[in-house]
């Protein structure tokens, strides 16, 4: 027994439950909040939510947000229907907005350090968001990493003048990962 410290409420997160039958569904939700009681936890009430998430042929199916990636319909090579993942509108903007503060407080370092510090940002990214079927938000990512770097760049002198031309021959001398999937799931 820990003696001293406080506890407070605890909420249990990251879990996705999946029904075909919406009455089970109905079930669960009643008997879920008793049963974490047991364990001194609670649902939280704004995260906790029922989501119709099946196929319709006729209308466009609901998508959900969980862990950084919205979760939604689509078809497989072979034409059946299959749950895709790509990043969430939130977490990319998130994301691209950190590297851009980064890139305006650390632009006066040399160029050589700042690509070595925004290869791991970019790396990190990658190793996250880089799974199956998500390759056109890494893409876009990559490509709106570079625009931000050479913005930033620019900005380091009121004289010099960082051209475009200038900017694809330091993307050629120094570049940045290219985007790739990370993770096989």
């Amino acid at each position: 027994m820990l003696q001293g410290r406080a506890f407070s409420a605890r909420f249990a997160d990251d879990a996705v439950l999946a029904f075909s039958n919406e009455a089970d569904v109905r079930k669960v939700m009643e008997v879920l909040p008793k049963r974490f009681a047991r364990f001194g936890l609670t649902l939280h009430p704004t995260k906790t939510r029922l989501v119709r998430f099946r196929p319709h042929r006729e209308q466009r199916a609901e998508t959900f947000d969980f862990l950084g990636f919205t979760h939604y319909w689509g078809k497989s090579r072979h034409g059946r229907l299959i749950i895709k993942r790509k990043t969430a509108k939130d977490r990319f903007r998130r994301g691209l907005k950190r590297i851009a503060f980064w890139c305006r407080r650390k632009r006066h370092l040399p160029i050589r350090e700042q690509h070595w510090l925004l290869r791991r940002k970019v790396q990190g990214h990658y190793a996250y968001y880089g799974i199956p079927g998500n390759m056109q938000s890494l893409q876009q990512f990559l490509y709106r990493v570079r625009l931000v770097w050479v913005k930033w760049l620019r900005r380091r002198s009121q004289r010099a003048y960082f051209s475009w031309a200038k900017a694809d021959q330091l993307f050629q001398l120094l570049p940045l990962p290219a985007a790739r999937i990370e993770q096989q799931c």
